[in-house]
């Protein structure tokens, strides 16, 4: 029998509290405008990882023009920042930087090649999130990107 590594660390990360509020399971519905007049239909959980060190993202969509993904979030305590590391389906792997506000959540990365945000907004009541995404090719204009809306499942 082995001695279990790091159980110390497997406790909840106080500066992660302010994500507290996407911690469940959701239902989501969503559009994209580069597939006009189809609604896509998923789930989505996010999770406490390692005890709460880190929040674990897993999100499924049933159409198999939006990958399913898996992101782990945490944070540098010295600089005050969270972090987001994200794999997909297509074997795309991108980090994001992750900022929380009054009632919203979102992530970027501003790559020169391609740029991309995500934006939550927390419904007061805790039962829905409403997520848009924008991005922005080469350098060029920001465009709409996936639409999602969350609903609470686990309430």
């Amino acid at each position: 029998m082995t001695t279990p590594i790091g159980p110390e660390a497997q406790r909840p990360n106080p500066a992660l509290e302010p994500l507290t509020p996407l911690v469940g399971e959701w239902r989501t519905t969503g559009t994209h405008p580069l597939v006009p007049g189809v609604t896509f239909h998923g789930r989505t959980s996010f999770a406490w990882h390692e005890g709460g060190a880190f929040l674990l993202m897993r999100s499924e969509i049933d159409e198999p023009e939006i990958p399913s993904g898996v992101a782990i979030i945490g944070s540098d305590d010295a600089a005050g920042t969270f972090t987001m590391i994200y794999f997909d389906e297509r074997d795309v792997s991108r980090r994001y930087t992750v900022e929380v506000g009054d009632g919203e959540v979102s992530w970027h990365r501003d790559e020169a090649g391609f740029a991309q945000r995500m934006v939550f907004t927390i419904h007061a009541d805790g039962t829905r999130l409403d997520a848009h995404g924008t991005m922005a090719r080469d350098g060029g204009p920001w465009e709409d990107d996936l639409r999602l809306s969350y609903e609470r499942v686990d309430a």
